[in-house]
C-alpha cells in the first residue's frame, strides 16, 4: 500500500494547512459536531476533482494547464483562462504563504517558549523550506511529506481521542445535514479550504513525475482516495477536538489548546503545537511548488523542478511569505484579490476539468463514466455557488 502512496499525500498536506485548522477550530467551537457533514461533502468533492486531475496527468503525461491550453482553440478564451489561472495562483499563493509560514512559526513558538530565536523564526522556517525545495527531487519531497503528514495526523487524532467525543453525535453530524443559524459562511469556508484550485494543477503535474503508464491508473486512484481521505480525517479530528473546548470564543488553534489544557493536561497543547508546525511547513512547501508548476505549464518550460525559471518562481512566492510575515505586512488587498480570483478560478477549472476528462481524443478509454459525470456536474454546480458567495463576501454584499 505504502509504495502506491505518492502525490495524494502532498495534496492532503496542501489543504490541511493553518487556514483549514483555523476554520475547523471555529466550526467546532461555534456549532459542535453539526457541520461534520460539510467536511464529508468537501472531502468527496476533493477526491472526485483531484481524481480527474490525476487521471489527466497520467494519461496525457502533461500538466493540467498544458492540456487545457492545447484543447482551447479560441485564442481569446485561452488567454483569459491563462490570465485568471496565473493571477489567482501566483498572487494568491504569495499572499497565503505568509499564513502558512505563520502557522508553522506559531507551532514552533509553543515548543520553544523561551527561545531567543523567536523574532527570527519565520526567517529560519523560510530558510529550511528553501533548502528543501532547492536540493530535493520529487522522490525526496514525497518521503518528507509522508513523514510530516503522519506526524500531523497522529497529533490531531490523538487530540480528538483525548477529548472522549460522543460517537453517536459525530455520526449524526456526519450523516444528518443541518444548517445552523449563521452557519452558511462557515460551511462555505470549510469547503473552500478543502477544495483548493491550485491543488488540481499540482496533482496533475506530480502524477506524471511519479507514474508514466496508463497501467498505473489504479495506483493513482488508490493514492488519491487514501491520502485525501486521511487528510479529511485530520480535519474532522480538529473539528471534534474544538467541539470539546469549554469556551465559546475561539480565534485560533491555540485558544482551543489553552481551553483544553486544564481538562486534559499539557499533552493536548503539545500535540496541537506539533500538528500546527507540521501543517504549516507542508502547506508552505506546496504553495510555492504549485505556483511554479502553473508558471511552467503557461510558458512551456522544460526540465521540471530543476529548471532555473521554475526555481525562481517558487523562490519569489516563498520570499513574499517570509517578507509579509517578518515585517508584519498585512496584504489585505492582495488577499482579497486572491480570494476573488480563486472564487472565479474554482468553477472555471471544475468546468474545464469535466470537459477535458470527457474528451475521447484526450483521454481515450479513460474518459469519465456516467457516474463520475453525475458527481462532477453536482460538484461544478456547487463550485459555482461557492465561487459566487466568495466573490460577494469580498465585495461586501454578504
Amino acid at each position: 500500500m505504502f509504495k502506491k502512496i505518492g502525490p495524494g499525500v502532498l495534496i492532503a498536506a496542501a489543504f490541511v494547512g493553518p487556514g483549514t485548522i483555523t476554520m475547523c477550530t471555529l466550526a467546532g467551537a461555534r456549532f459542535g459536531y453539526t457541520l461534520i457533514w460539510a467536511l464529508l461533502v468537501s472531502i468527496i468533492a476533493t477526491i472526485v476533482l483531484q481524481g480527474m486531475a490525476g487521471r489527466i496527468g497520467l494519461v496525457t503525461q502533461a500538466g493540467l494547464l498544458d492540456v487545457v491550453r492545447t484543447e482551447l482553440k479560441t485564442a481569446w478564451v485561452r488567454n483569459v483562462v491563462i490570465a485568471i489561472v496565473l493571477g489567482a495562483i501566483l498572487v494568491g499563493n504569495a499572499a497565503y504563504e505568509a499564513g502558512n509560514i505563520g502557522g508553522a512559526t506559531l507551532g514552533l513558538e509553543q515548543l520553544l517558549p523561551h527561545s531567543q530565536l523567536r523574532p527570527i523564526l519565520p526567517t529560519i522556517i523560510g530558510g529550511i523550506i528553501f533548502l528543501l525545495l532547492w536540493f530535493s527531487s520529487y522522490k525526496i519531497l514525497e518521503k518528507i511529506f509522508v513523514g510530516l503528514v503522519g506526524i500531523m495526523g497522529v497529533s490531531f487524532v490523538i487530540c480528538a481521542i483525548i477529548t472522549q467525543p460522543s460517537i453517536v453525535e459525530i455520526l449524526k453530524g456526519m450523516f444528518i445535514p443541518k444548517l445552523p443559524e449563521n452557519g452558511l459562511l462557515t460551511v462555505i469556508a470549510l469547503v473552500g479550504t478543502t477544495v483548493v484550485p491550485y491543488n488540481l494543477f499540482l496533482h496533475a503535474s506530480l502524477v506524471k513525475e511519479k507514474w508514466n503508464s496508463k497501467r498505473d491508473l489504479k495506483a493513482v486512484n488508490w493514492d488519491t482516495m487514501i491520502s485525501i481521505g486521511l487528510g479529511g480525517l485530520v480535519s474532522m479530528a480538529i473539528l471534534i477536538t474544538a467541539s470539546a473546548a469549554p469556551i465559546s470564543e475561539i480565534n485560533n488553534a491555540f485558544d482551543m489548546a489553552k481551553a483544553l489544557e486544564p481538562l486534559f493536561g499539557k499533552l493536548a497543547f503539545l500535540f496541537m503545537a506539533i500538528g500546527l508546525l507540521a501543517a504549516g511547513i507542508t502547506s508552505a512547501i506546496t504553495a510555492p511548488l504549485a505556483g511554479a508548476y502553473v508558471a511552467s505549464s503557461c510558458f512551456g518550460w522544460e526540465g521540471g523542478m530543476q529548471n532555473k525559471k521554475f526555481k525562481m518562481i517558487w523562490t519569489m512566492v516563498l520570499l513574499c511569505g517570509v517578507v509579509f510575515l517578518s515585517f508584519d505586512i498585512k496584504p489585505i488587498q492582495v488577499i482579497q484579490f486572491a480570494q476573488m480570483a480563486n472564487g472565479i478560478l474554482l468553477p472555471v477549472m471544475a468546468l474545464l476539468l469535466l470537459w477535458v476528462v470527457n474528451k475521447k481524443s484526450v483521454m481515450g478509454d479513460n474518459k469519465n463514466s456516467v457516474v463520475q459525470n453525475v458527481f462532477g456536474i453536482a460538484i461544478v454546480a456547487f463550485a459555482i455557488f461557492l465561487g459566487a458567495k466568495s466573490i460577494f463576501k469580498v465585495i461586501g454584499l454578504l
